[in-house]
């Protein structure tokens, strides 16, 4: 790869992809919960499992209404899948968190730093083209999953430390 050029990997997970998946994440959630939002440690789960494909097809597989234990049912099949979850948030950390940056600069997303929580601020994004729908809709859905359960509870769940 010449210098300055970006390979697939860095064309498909970027600081601006990721910002609008965390975006559709905090409005699934802030749909499912009514008016509480997100807290910040949720945030970083949405890129891991909505990045890898395997795990995005277990989100897609799933309905809304089914939740989040059926989901962790589905990936936990397999033992290893389930526990990499925690693996690829630790790798993607600095994704998250460059893309919740990105996202409170263009004012999709507002931090609020008393609470640890994030808002996904009501506005409309440009059209994104179509082969990125899997990944809004499975973050949407994510969130509204994340919103009916405790922090303790997805953690046990998806076998994630905050």
């Amino acid at each position: 790869m010449a210098h300055g050029s970006l390979g697939e990997i860095e064309i498909v997970q970027n600081p601006g992809l990721g910002s609008v998946m965390i975006w559709k994440f905090g409005i699934g959630y802030q749909t499912e919960s009514g008016s509480v939002i997100p807290t910040l440690p949720l945030a970083f789960l949405v890129l891991p499992n909505v990045f890898h494909a395997p795990t995005l097809d277990a989100v897609l597989s799933t309905r809304i209404a089914s939740g989040l234990a059926l989901f962790a049912g589905k990936v936990g099949e397999n033992r290893e899948s389930l526990l990499a979850i925690h693996a690829r948030a630790l790798a993607l950390r600095t994704l998250s968190f460059q893309s919740i940056a990105v996202g409170a600069k263009v004012q999709l997303l507002s931090l609020d730093y008393s609470s640890a929580s994030i808002r996904a601020n009501t506005r409309k994004i440009p059209p994104l083209p179509e082969r990125l729908r899997r990944l809004l809709t499975g973050s949407e859905r994510f969130g509204h999953w994340c919103a009916r359960l405790s922090l303790a509870q997805i953690s046990s769940l998806l076998r994630v430390d905050f």
